[in-house]
């Protein structure tokens, strides 16, 4: 933006300096032509009356005489009755400047002057005015350089103002620049500053004033599970119990105790991300065992409704991110097939590149054709959801550096991408 502010004015005054210069050029060199014209006609007539006045005193006209009286860039030609011309100066060549007087005794003086003279009188000229449009283009230079810093600062402080508040940094910087349309702009930043601020501070109170009601109860919850886990073992070493329907209470108690401390596991992370925004909680970790809970927790709900859960693929991934919340971006998609789905669902995975993958598919009819990726998008279902399962489940998996994507539509095939945990080189 510098360069076009700066070549802008120097373009303005360039176009004025070429206007103006010309128009000033030809004014000059008729000024100087209709000068020399006029000093060439008025030493004629001077000399005249020199002459004359000589003649009438009786005086001797000569060329030693009259010498003194004519300039020496002039050649002048007298001429008296009845005596030879007189010439003084040397005669120019080529084009001249001419100018005669005639007295009235018949003396008639002529002056000539060359062309030349007028030429190096235009070129002085020119000379002095392409020296004042030097400075003015100089002048124009350093003036175009310091407004475009005058603008062009306020706009980088702008910009970064505007890059702070997008990566979240909603501090308003109350700068002002003299200004009223860039003020204006600085006015509109700081106070969507201000709103975004407020409105990051009223979210990150609301989940961390949820998260603390939320975690009593699942504390309550979780110590009733295990009271049943209890029970249920108590009751399996008594004679006389249906070992079958203990192994089953057993079994759901576990899955549901499970449940229950990935989900305190979310709501802490909640409440420390509400605290400072910036804590991360992305690990290392072994993505057999979050697949395996996963299958485990679901299986029984699979077995219910009819249908299997499997998985196949590459085994002994290391992935980086939070356990808690790939596995809950996993029940979302298990979750998903197993509402929307039919048949069979798998759980495969793979590496691409430097990133893990988890792909989960079924034999349903899969995502209807007008959704397509938008199907991440809140509020946008096509059977009858809330619509904000896939959405949220696509930013656990942002949060911790991945990717939740639909990569076919028919069966359905969901990827959760996630980045690969470096190996460590062996030893030796």
């Amino acid at each position: 933006m510098r360069r076009r502010l700066i070549n802008s004015t120097l373009a303005v005054v360039l176009v004025v300096i070429a206007v103006f210069g010309i128009s000033l050029v030809i004014v000059e060199t008729r000024t100087i032509e209709e000068s020399v014209h006029e000093s060439v006609r008025s030493d004629a007539a001077r000399l005249v009356s020199v002459v004359e006045s000589r003649v009438v005193a009786k005086e001797r006209v000569t060329a030693e005489s009259m010498r003194s009286q004519v300039p020496g860039d002039r050649h002048v030609r007298i001429e008296l009755p009845g005596r030879d011309p007189i010439r003084l100066g040397e005669r120019p060549e080529g084009d001249v400047i001419e100018g005669r007087a005639t007295g009235a005794d018949g003396v008639t003086v002529t002056v000539q002057l060359p062309s030349s003279a007028v030429l190096a009188e235009v070129g002085r000229t020119l000379l002095i005015i392409l020296a004042v449009a030097l400075l003015a283009v100089a002048a124009a230079v350093l003036l175009a350089v310091r407004q475009a810093r005058r603008v062009a600062a306020p706009l980088t402080d702008l910009a970064e103002t505007a890059e702070r508040l997008g990566s979240g940094d909603p501090r308003p910087r109350h700068r002002r620049y003299g200004v009223p349309e860039l003020d204006r702009v600085a006015d509109v930043l700081d106070a969507s500053a201000e709103r975004i601020a407020r409105m990051l501070t009223a979210e990150r109170r609301l989940a961390a004033d949820a998260s603390h009601q939320l975690r009593t109860p699942l504390t309550a919850l979780s110590m009733r599970l295990e009271e049943i886990v209890t029970a249920a073992d108590a009751a399996d070493a008594a004679p006389g119990t249906d070992k079958a329907a203990t192994a089953t209470i057993r079994e759901e108690a576990m899955i549901g105790l499970a449940q229950v401390e990935r989900l305190t596991d979310v709501v802490q992370r909640l409440l420390t991300n509400s605290r400072d925004p910036r804590s991360g909680s992305a690990v290392g970790f072994d993505l057999d065992e979050v697949v395996k809970q996963q299958i485990e927790e679901w299986r029984p709900a699979y077995r219910k409704a009819g249908r299997a859960i499997v998985r196949s693929g590459r085994q002994g991934l290391r992935a980086v991110g939070t356990p808690g919340a790939v596995a809950q971006v996993l029940a979302t998609l298990i979750e998903n097939a197993l509402m929307h789905g039919d048949g069979a669902v798998a759980l495969r995975t793979r590496i691409a590149g430097n990133q893990v993958v988890v792909e989960v598919t079924d034999e349903g009819p899969g995502v209807d054709p007008e959704l397509g990726a938008r199907v991440f998008e809140r509020t946008v279902s096509g059977r009858n959801s809330t619509g904000l399962g896939l959405a949220v489940a696509r930013d656990l998996a942002e949060a911790d550096g991945g990717r939740l994507e639909l990569l076919q539509q028919h069966p359905p095939v969901f990827a959760l991408f996630l980045s690969r945990e470096a190996e460590e080189p062996s030893a030796g």
